[in-house]
């Protein structure tokens, strides 16, 4: 399980600063654990700012140069894309931290890989599993029991009924739902509002 507090003075790199990249570094700011240092972003040009906060390069820059910050966290909500970026990272000595919303629900005996991110309103429930790199985005819930395999991404709204598993890189869009025990295998996209099993 990672869920370590970083030390006051921790600098964090946020790779992605589209909708969710800004998301995610609401949420690292409004915490105050990190020092956001900046973005690595394909979309935006360097000198951008988010929040204040500049845009360093594309992700490029990730094989080139100095890490501007030990730890890192990659907000893309593509799985494939961020499952690569954050290999990437971890190549070049990165840690990958977890981001957990303070109005978050994560039950004390669920597993988190590295690289979680957790948004608000989102539950968590006992002894749930998440891989590393997962998404469990804005009041979605993983019930107990369930699992989300790595680079797995649970949409807004999304349910995991107990026991529900979702495979690797698997993206089950806003307002899905799985019922007990059902399984979404690897690389599966669930158009929004998708219920499967009971």
């Amino acid at each position: 399980m990672v869920r370590e507090m970083p030390e006051s003075d921790s600098k964090l790199l946020i790779v992605g600063a589209g909708g969710f990249g800004r998301t995610v570094a609401e949420t690292v700011l409004a915490q105050g654990h990190y020092e956001l240092v900046g973005f690595l972003d394909d979309g935006k040009p360097a000198g951008e700012t988010v929040f204040g906060v500049p845009v360093l390069g594309d992700t490029g820059e990730l094989g080139r140069g100095t890490l501007p910050a030990a730890s890192a966290v990659v907000a893309i909500g593509n799985n494939v894309v961020r499952a690569r970026l954050c290999e990437a990272l971890r190549a070049r000595g990165a840690r990958l931290i977890n981001v957990i919303h303070e109005r978050a629900c994560v039950s004390p005996s669920a597993l988190l890989g590295e690289g979680v991110v957790i948004m608000g309103g989102a539950v968590l429930g006992t002894e749930a599993r998440l891989g590393h790199g997962v998404i469990v985005n804005s009041g979605a819930t993983v019930d107990h029991h369930a699992v989300v395999d790595d680079f797995g991404h649970i949409g807004a709204g999304s349910a995991l009924a107990g026991g529900a598993r979702v495979g690797a890189r698997a993206w089950l869009r806003a307002g899905c739902v799985l019922g007990y025990g059902s399984d979404v295998e690897a690389d599966q996209i669930l158009p929004p509002g998708t219920v499967l099993g009971e």
